[in-house]
């Protein structure tokens, strides 16, 4: 079963009550002309019904049936074609685009709550939809004004569709190895030869056109990253007026079989002197597409975020349904020969898990999303580098918090149901495997985890860690709930993080050994701050609505009681150093 039926109670908490986020837009003119509170809701209405009644139903039949290749070419599930139309003609895949382009120029505060659903309705489908907005992202920043009014327009539009072609069978994480070449061409265009793997949607039967970004490395260039550039190449060569010309020398030569996400093409791309064109200067193609890649990271983290709340909702239908055993405190209902799970104790603890997991993540999400509004729309030049300081140190804990968090949640999803979470018919096995991918690609999570310690917080020596924990800090001194608890773990925060630059110099190792404990312990004070908000908040409007206001208030509870001391533990295990890692030799493995 794959109902999902979009939270946009709790969605409408987080982003009016909680942040105020109409009060922002308000404030930022290239935002206030295109969005306010009304327009915020009617934008979540409709994409509750796109994601629920468009979206939702694929995901089994896509699964099942997965993408097929043949001669170069592949063949979406059946309904794909036909919703991806629909979907486009909605305008939703340049929903924060540039208006300039024909974008509809909304916030990304809206954006990663519509991702959410999209998401939980089906990973699949919503992959082909996000690798294009990321690429008309790092367009928009990077491209001539010629390439962008060719290409953005029909990239809004969803007539042509989107790539990122960076790794190699031999250069992932380390991306200096690639040995793509491009060569320069009288008319200024470039040739592009080299071979591309794991590109999602690199070949496809939605659109009339895919556009690939790919990196690829001059004659002349430098070695290792300070020597590759990004470049533009369609599938199908575009003429000055925008029509589609013919087949340019980039074409799939296979498709890999995988876990989950079955019904999205994850592909092998061979580029053949295909014709390109530069993005940005030569030489600084990695920089422009990390204009990419942390949109897509932020997405891929989002992914958790919404397999979780879709495996949440149908466990907790299930524990209501589901007659077992009788409850610890005697039968609940007298006319059956069973309770409903739900009033198990472990059940509960599975189901408060998952939920203040999700709900955490999504009230971090949007707040990552405010900072990357701010940060592109602030008329203030020390107010946008603020932000962009801030997207820089969340963005890695965004990333893999939220995924962890998404497996975590969606195992545990699949426990609620016992055997039955292991057969297929219930859709829980096929959440676990979809969501399986967001800890590996747009960077594996230990990949995210060394960036944030090694590059965001210890490099700087930790400022931008001070400018998070100073806003942290301010709020605790007036928050009417766990103001102790959120105290506490910042102090626990701030303190580890100086024990590990006091100690990161005389141990090589010790970053490494201890990246991915860090970042789970910033991501559990991240949400102890955000779950201290929403309590703030249920609190003072707990008399309008007792059910949903009394139900984030005893969440918050749960959070801060039984799952914040898990940095208790992580505390410890990074204080423990590098040293056991490193008891055996290479060979004793």
């Amino acid at each position: 079963m794959t109902t999902y039926t979009a939270p946009l109670r709790d969605m409408r908490f987080v982003l009016h009550d909680v942040f105020n986020a109409p009060a922002l837009w308000a404030r930022l003119p290239a935002l206030a002309e295109h969005i306010d509170a009304d327009t915020a809701d009617a934008i979540l209405e409709e994409a509750a019904k796109v994601s629920s009644q468009l979206v939702a139903p694929l995901s089994r039949q896509g699964d099942e049936q997965g993408v097929r290749f043949d001669a170069g070419s592949v063949t979406t599930p059946d309904g794909f074609r036909e919703a991806w139309n629909t979907y486009r003609e909605g305008g939703w895949v340049g929903l924060g685009g540039n208006p300039a382009y024909g974008g509809m120029g909304m916030p990304k505060m809206l954006g990663v709550l519509f991702e959410e659903m999209l998401y939980a309705a089906d990973c699949s489908f919503s992959l082909y939809s996000a690798l294009s907005a990321g690429s008309c992202l790092a367009i928009d920043a990077h491209a001539s004004e010629a390439l962008k009014a060719t290409y953005l327009p029909p990239l809004y539009q969803g007539r042509w569709a989107g790539t990122m072609c960076l790794t190699e069978p031999h250069a992932g994480t380390d991306l200096g190895l690639i040995r793509s070449r491009a060569e320069a061409q009288a008319d200024g265009s470039y040739r592009i030869t080299g071979s591309k793997i794991f590109i999602t949607g690199g070949e496809q039967d939605l659109t009339e056109n895919i556009i690939h970004l790919v990196l690829a490395k001059l004659p002349d260039a430098p070695a290792g990253a300070k020597g590759i550039s990004l470049f533009l190449v369609p599938k199908f060569l575009v003429d000055a007026n925008g029509r589609l010309g013919e087949r340019n020398a980039a074409h799939c030569g296979s498709i890999e079989h995988k876990m989950g996400i079955k019904a999205s093409a994850t592909c092998v791309m061979n580029f053949d002197a295909a014709t390109g064109y530069l993005v940005g200067a030569p030489n600084k193609g990695l920089a422009a597409m990390f204009t990419m890649m942390n949109y897509e990271r932020l997405s891929i983290g989002i992914q958790g975020i919404g397999c979780a709340e879709a495996s949440y909702q149908a466990a907790a239908r299930y524990a209501n349904e589901r007659l077992q055993s009788r409850a610890a405190v005697g039968p609940q209902l007298r006319d059956k020969a069973a309770d409903p799970i739900i009033h198990h104790g472990d059940v509960r603890r599975m189901l408060l898990t998952m939920r203040t997991l999700t709900e955490g993540g999504r009230a971090f999400a949007a707040y990552v999303g405010q900072q990357l509004d701010v940060a592109r729309y602030a008329e203030a030049g020390s107010e946008r580098e603020q932000a962009q300081r801030m997207v820089a140190l969340l963005t890695p804990v965004a990333k893999a918090f939220f995924t962890d968090n998404g497996l975590e949640s969606c195992v545990l999803g699949q426990q609620v149901y016992g055997g039955h979470g292991y057969i297929r018919e219930w859709g829980q096995e096929q959440r676990v495997r979809d969501v399986r991918i967001a800890q590996i690609y747009e960077g594996t999570n230990g990949i995210q985890a060394l960036d944030l310690l090694g590059r965001k917080v210890l490099a700087d020596g930790g400022q931008a860690l001070a400018s998070f924990a100073a806003e942290v800090r301010a709020f605790s001194l007036d928050a009417p709930l766990h103001r102790a608890a959120l105290q506490a773990s910042l102090t626990r925060l701030e303190a580890t993080s100086a024990w590990l630059q006091a100690r990161a110099a005389e141990d090589a190792n010790l970053v490494s050994a201890v990246a991915v404990e860090y970042l789970q312990l910033f991501g559990l004070t991240a949400y102890a701050y955000m779950w201290a908000r929403m309590a703030a908040v249920a609190l003072a409007k707990q008399p309008e609505d007792s059910g949903f206001y009394g139900a984030k208030l005893a969440c918050a509870d749960f959070f801060f009681e039984r799952v914040l001391p898990r940095e208790l533990a992580l505390e410890a295990s990074i204080r423990a150093g590098s040293a056991s890692l490193y008891g055996l030799a290479a060979a004793q493995f």
